[in-house]
């Protein structure tokens, strides 16, 4: 098989919506609390199961929190071609601006693994980004 028809299987797109909690933040202490609700998309041929996520949380201080595990909340969803999965979580940073991106690692009913990529967004306290 080629690479072209393995993307054409393998089409996975990531859209993330966020929004700053300020009740559970304190600036005080440098704690932004941002959450976020994810929606995963399986635009390939393919059916493919979510098993991983790597998340990069970079605040604006250049720290960096790295992020590892299996699933997303707990859950590896199965998605036949077409259908969307949501789920929703937070992260807490030091800064009021601050970006993610990452990957979620997903794998066919083949066995095939592949690597749906997350691109980045800003995590932002309102007013502080024009």
């Amino acid at each position: 098989m080629t690479l072209k028809s393995h993307q054409a299987m393998h089409a996975v797109e990531v859209d993330v919506d966020c929004q700053f909690i300020e009740d559970k933040s304190d600036p005080e202490q440098d704690r932004y609390l941002f959450a976020y609700t994810v929606t995963i998309r399986n635009s390939g041929t393919a059916p493919a199961k979510l098993l991983t996520r790597h998340w990069l949380i970079t605040d604006s201080n250049n720290k960096i929190q790295e992020v590892r595990g299996d699933g997303v909340i707990g859950q590896q969803p199965r998605l036949k071609p077409g259908e969307e999965h949501h789920y929703s979580s937070a992260a807490m940073v030091e800064t009021p601006v601050a970006t993610m991106r990452g990957s979620y690692g997903m794998v066919d009913d083949e066995g095939v693994e592949f690597d749906a990529p997350i691109n980045q967004f800003v995590l932002s306290i309102p007013r502080t980004l024009h």
